[in-house]
C-alpha cells in the first residue's frame, strides 16, 4: 500500500485493541485513506478503515479492522525501497516472517506489507564477475515494476575459480579473459587463443567453449562443465539461468526458465512472470 492510501497518526494512548475501539469513535478520514498507522512512540498498529460513502474530502469512519498490534508490527526505514513495488516489499516481508512491516521508503513514502508469502527464485549463474550478470538483470527486472509478483531471488553461484581446483592437470583454461577468473595453478583464456602445445590442461567452461576449443586446437581437453543449465538440481525449485542455446525470449523446462546469454531486462521480466504464471499475493 502507498502512502496516498495510508494515514499516519500519532496518539497519546497505549495501542491496545480496547483503546483503539474506544478512541476511534467519531473519527473522520480522508476519502482515499484505506488504512491508518497508529503510532505511540516506537509502538505501531495498523488498522483498515471503513468509511461512509457520503461526504467530500473527509468522511466518517463507520468501522475498522485491526491488521496488527504493536507486538506484531515492525517498522523499517528503507530509503531505497519502492513501497508500491511488490517484489521489494516481499523481500522486506521475508526478513520479518509473520509480522506486519511498516516501511518508510523512497521519498519518505510510507507503506506496509502483511501476510505476503514470498515466491523464492533461485538464480544459477557463473562467477566471476560478481555479482553475476543474471543476478544484476533479475534485480533490475524486479525493480522495473513489470513483475507484479512477490518474487524474492537468491543466488547459487557457479564459482569457476573454485571449480578449477578440481582439475587433474597442471594448468587450466577459462573461456573469457574479461570474466576475471583465476586459479592457484597456471591458467589462460580460450578467447586469447594461447599456444598450448605440449601442455597438460583442463578446460573450465561450457559446451560452446568446448566446441570452440575443439575447432581451434583439433582435440578435446579434459573438461569441467560450468553451464548453469546443466547444473540445475532436479529438485523442482523455481530457477532462472542463462543459456547460449536460447537465442531470444526464454524457454521453460519444468521449474527452470532459461534466458539468452545476452538477455535484456524485458526478457528476464517476461521469463520470471511466465515461470510463476499468474501467482500473486496482496499487500
Amino acid at each position: 500500500m502507498h502512502c496516498k492510501d495510508i494515514s499516519v497518526r500519532d496518539v497519546g494512548w497505549k495501542l491496545t485493541r480496547g483503546n483503539i475501539r474506544a478512541n476511534m469513535e467519531d473519527w473522520r478520514a480522508y476519502k482515499r485513506a484505506e488504512y491508518v498507522v497508529l503510532r505511540n512512540g516506537e509502538d505501531m498498529a495498523v488498522v483498515r478503515l471503513r468509511k461512509s460513502p457520503e461526504g467530500s474530502l473527509l468522511r466518517e469512519v463507520t468501522g475498522f479492522d485491526i491488521i496488527s498490534l504493536p507486538e506484531d508490527t515492525v517498522f523499517v526505514d528503507r530509503p531505497d525501497a519502492d513501497v508500491v513495488n511488490l517484489p521489494a516489499m516481499a523481500r522486506i516481508q521475508s526478513e520479518h516472517p509473520g509480522k506486519t512491516v511498516v516501511v518508510r521508503g523512497l521519498f519518505s513514502h510510507i507503506g506496509f506489507v502483511s501476510g505476503v508469502e514470498p515466491l523464492r527464485l533461485r538464480i544459477i549463474d557463473a562467477v566471476p564477475p560478481r555479482p553475476s550478470k543474471l543476478s544484476y538483470l533479475v534485480d533490475l527486472a524486479l525493480r522495473s515494476g513489470y513483475v507484479d509478483l512477490p518474487v524474492v531471488p537468491y543466488e547459487e553461484d557457479i564459482d569457476m575459480s573454485a571449480l578449477s581446483e578440481q582439475a587433474g592437470t597442471r594448468e587450466v583454461m577459462f573461456p573469457c579473459q574479461v570474466s576475471g577468473a583465476s586459479s592457484s595453478r597456471p591458467f589462460c583464456f580460450l578467447d586469447q587463443v594461447p599456444d598450448i602445445t605440449g601442455k597438460d590442461i583442463t578446460l573450465v567452461g561450457c559446451n560452446l567453449s568446448r566446441r570452440i576449443f575443439r575447432e581451434e586446437y583439433g582435440f578435446d581437453a579434459p573438461f569441467i562443465d560450468i553451464c548453469p543449465r546443466d547444473r540445475v538440481p532436479g529438485d523442482g525449485v523455481p530457477t532462472i539461468v542463462k543459456c547460449c542455446r536460447v537465442k531470444s525470449g526464454f524457454e521453460i523446462d519444468g521449474s527452470t526458465v532459461s534466458v539468452p546469454w545476452g538477455a535484456t531486462v524485458p526478457e528476464v521480466a517476461e521469463a520470471i512472470k511466465a515461470l510463476f504464471g499468474s501467482a500473486s499475493a496482496p499487500l
